[in-house]
């Protein structure tokens, strides 16, 4: 987001209202954006609040900041939401916020569609795409690294990121959050089951291309996982051509790696947008405990690189990746149509919001 509005709205002072940041994600964001203002103090919120001439939620699953939107409605600042993903429940529930928007763009038709029927009235409601799309954050000396480390050669690797049905954050932040006992026997119920079909893309990958594997972590659980989940079943003969990371990397890093990689497979959704973001090829398999989010495949024309995940078999994964990375021509001309719209529709929310300053 910060990339959308340094591009459309340039000389805007931008001030970043941030959920907690690490050192190292904090220099990454002042090394890239220089003239940010970083809000990290309840004191420097409350100033640049009152200083600020508009709010802007940015992209998110649900409305993650919602106490601080209300926050800016009750000091009479305008706002709007920039690429958001809905459930029905929580429509209802901030249904009052939502009226009081200027616009809302749902960054997937499905949270639009029931935008629409809540019968909430007033703001501009549109498709406005995950600002990730726009991510343009490269580590390239550390991608040289990686790529040397795990034997890899550019355009000539598939990177494939794990996921459990739901995120154990338990796991995450375990000083704070207590572990969710039926949430951990429903990941334990499906893990094997879902990341099976992976590792038949996986074999198929190796066995008809060619190409190496790295299996790469999109969350900080699963660093560990990797290797359960998805080496230690693979066939033998495979094996010695998947490389798997042991640490976890910040979005500079990966989104360089992604950028060489011939094609990425993941269950997580923003590895993917990543990929597409730097023009390469990307399957998503959607699981049935994620959001409406993974609607945006098939919003951007990118319908045949989704799966759900229980509603395929690991042949059909297997098939469709292995086209890629076979035909990786026409897989890249398919990526090239879908960010030329994802392109025009970002133009059109960051015009949206320009028009706030008029």
């Amino acid at each position: 987001m910060l990339a959308l509005l340094e591009e459309h709205l340039p000389g805007t002072r931008v001030t970043l209202w941030p959920n907690p940041l690490t050192r190292e994600v904090e220099n990454l964001l002042k090394t890239r954006f220089p003239r940010l203002e970083i809000a990290s103090t309840e004191d420097a919120q409350i100033e640049a609040l009152a200083q600020c001439d508009f709010f802007l939620h940015g992209s998110a699953t649900e409305l993650a900041g919602h106490h601080a939107v209300a926050m800016a409605r009750d000091a009479g600042k305008p706002y709007g939401f920039a690429g958001v993903t809905l459930k029905d429940e929580e429509i209802v529930e901030h249904a009052d916020l939502l009226s009081g928007a200027r616009f809302i763009f749902c960054r997937d038709t499905n949270s639009l569609v029931a935008l629409k029927r809540s019968g909430i009235t007033g703001p501009t409601m549109e498709f406005g795409p995950d600002s990730t799309f726009a991510l343009d954050l490269r580590d390239e000396p550390a991608a040289d690294t990686f790529l040397k480390q795990h034997g890899l050669r550019e355009g000539n690797y598939l990177c494939v990121i794990p996921r459990l049905r739901t995120t154990p954050y338990w796991e995450v932040f375990p000083e704070s959050i207590p572990i969710n006992h039926e949430r951990e026997r429903l990941n334990q119920e499906y893990a094997d089951v879902d990341h099976a079909k992976f590792r038949t893309a996986i074999t198929a990958w190796v066995r008809q291309t060619g190409m190496r594997v790295c299996l790469v972590p999109e969350m900080t659980y699963q660093v560990s996982r990797l290797r359960s989940l998805l080496y230690d079943q693979l066939p033998e003969d495979v094996k010695p051509h998947v490389a798997t990371s042991d640490r976890f990397w910040l979005p500079a890093e990966a989104a360089s790696v992604y950028a060489r990689a011939a094609a990425v497979l993941s269950l997580e959704l923003h590895s993917p947008i990543m990929a597409i973001a730097a023009g390469t090829p990307a399957v998503h398999a959607k699981q049935p405990t994620d959001t409406r989010k993974g609607q945006m495949w098939r919003d951007i024309g990118l319908a045949s690189w989704l799966f759900e995940i229980e509603e395929t078999n690991g042949d059909e994964i297997a098939e469709r990746i292995v086209k890629i990375g076979t035909n990786q021509k026409a897989a890249r001309k398919v990526v090239g149509e879908a960010r030329s719209y994802v392109r025009s529709r970002m133009k059109t929310m960051m015009a949206a919001t320009d028009l706030q300053f008029g």
